[in-house]
């Protein structure tokens, strides 16, 4: 390697090291977000959440065409399935299973399983959204009715 490349090489480090120094001094922070991914790994969404923050995929069943509620928990970087509620019964909804019936729909909890990520098949027929905390967004528009993954991550702190 030339000279002139060790000299960019360590001018590069130095001015890393530099940036790292100078982000622990003035204490900058780490938060944790979520994140939503195309299949090409492009970011259609970035949001802060926080442990116990509700992250819900919601869509129409494509034969009942009612509503069905994904419900998972933030948990340790992590997405929790907590529950599923659903008006009716379909294909792909749980039909030997305990439910509860809460509002005239049906809930079911689920064994505790993590999701790192959770992976999701969007629709413009069963019109995918994705609702964080009390936020709202159209997930099959996003992801123009792709596959998404959904992950917690923790980045630096930065302003909304």
């Amino acid at each position: 390697m030339s000279r002139r490349a060790w000299l960019l090489v360590a001018v590069t480090l130095t001015a890393v090291c530099i940036g790292a120094v100078a982000a622990a001094g003035t204490g900058a922070a780490t938060e944790p977000v979520l994140v939503v991914t195309d299949d090409d790994g492009e970011e259609l969404l970035v949001t802060p959440v926080e442990a116990g923050t509700e992250v819900t995929v919601v869509y129409t069943h494509s034969v009942e065409k009612t509503p069905v509620y994904d419900v998972y928990e933030v948990r340790n970087g992590t997405l929790v399935m907590t529950r599923m509620e659903f008006s009716s019964y379909g294909a792909g909804l749980p039909s030997t299973v305990p439910v509860t019936e809460k509002r005239g729909r049906y809930v079911y909890y689920p064994p505790e399983r993590s999701y790192d990520p959770l992976r999701v098949t969007t629709g413009f027929v069963a019109n995918h959204d994705l609702v964080v905390g009390d936020d709202q967004y159209d997930l099959a528009e996003r992801a123009d009715g792709g596959t998404v993954e959904i992950r917690v991550e923790t980045r630096l702190n930065t302003p909304w």
